[in-house]
């Protein structure tokens, strides 16, 4: 038993257990045009892993046994799988909402030029990554180039609609800089908003702030600092939960390969669903996963630590 799990078994003898199944969120691949420092699943150009369009018609399958609220797609950048289109169309078809999470900067890759207007065309939400306001953060981050391309794209996305119609809403996600917690989400909603329209005329939905966890190439980075004990146990420190643990959000479920996992941190880990779910899209079934007890480590304490941290941004 790991430390998260001592912590709820004060609350709970038999674990943390989901209560439904609301968001099926699928990694569609690891490839990726960028290859940021913070990345937990270490995506990059390099990277082969990619969903094929077999376990994504098994994941049709079982986001209408589940009836879920919305099918999340991310990756790598999931513009990049060559069925993303042919994905979306049919979950559309069958009336589930779509959300894609994009790094911005590949909507401008050569062959991708129509993918914005593929998704107001059917209506699907953008969660984009935008770690900041400042172009010396973003660089730090992300690579050269990369602010200027992320204005560029969302500049693009509001011309067509995106952040202004309720319909086509326009989340962006701030990610910290380093070994740190995120600031309060809605002041720092506040900022990006003031900025970003007095530099750009720039607007979006709402911000999003999530913690970074110490797995991927964000902890190869944190494991090269100097004095690298002093520097990997105080942030580890920082996610020491500051909140009740009746607090704790219910995870999200997601598929690579087809094998299911209770959230993106427990798909970095090779973490699949246990404790007598099935792991895999051919055995799903939707009696004994929205009732599963949840995988859980000693990164799960980021997700409490703070205000919270979820894949829709703080909790509190």
């Amino acid at each position: 038993m790991n430390d998260f799990e001592e912590k709820i078994a004060e609350i709970s003898c038999d674990g943390l257990r989901s209560q439904t199944i609301e968001i099926l969120q699928v990694n569609l691949g690891l490839r990726c045009n960028q290859e940021c420092s913070h990345c937990h699943l270490e995506a990059s150009p390099l990277r082969k892993e990619t969903m094929e369009w077999s376990t994504m018609e098994l994941i049709l399958e079982a986001a209408g046994i589940a009836d879920c609220k919305l099918v999340d797609l991310t990756g790598g950048a999931p513009e990049l799988n060559p069925y993303l289109r042919r994905f979306i169309r049919v979950l559309r078809r069958q009336s589930h909402r779509v959300q894609v999470r994009t790094n911005l900067t590949v909507i401008l890759e050569p062959g991708l030029e129509g993918m914005p207007e593929f998704f107001r065309e059917h209506e699907v939400q953008l969660v984009a990554s935008m770690p900041c306001y400042l172009e010396e953060n973003v660089r730090a981050q992300r690579g050269a180039g990369v602010y200027e391309k992320s204005i560029e794209a969302i500049k693009r996305l509001n011309t067509i609609g995106y952040g202004r119609d309720s319909s086509l809403p326009l989340n962006l996600v701030y990610n910290p800089g380093g070994a740190f917690l995120p600031p309060p989400q809605s002041v720092l909603e506040e900022d990006y908003r003031r900025e970003l329209a007095r530099r750009f005329g720039i607007v979006f939905t709402h911000l999003l702030t999530i913690t970074n966890m110490p797995l991927g190439r964000f902890r190869t980075e944190l494991a090269g600092k100097t004095k690298i004990r002093i520097t990997f146990d105080s942030f580890e420190h920082r996610l020491t939960p500051k909140r009740s643990g009746t607090d704790v959000p219910s995870p999200t479920r997601r598929g690579l390969g087809g094998y299911l996992f209770d959230c993106d941190f427990n798909l970095a880990l090779g973490l699949p669903v246990n404790h007598g779910a099935p792991d895999h899209i051919r055995f799903f079934n939707i009696g004994d996963l929205q009732r599963r007890r949840i995988v859980t480590g000693e990164h799960c304490f980021g997700c409490t630590a703070g205000a919270g941290s979820s894949c829709g941004g703080a909790l509190v």
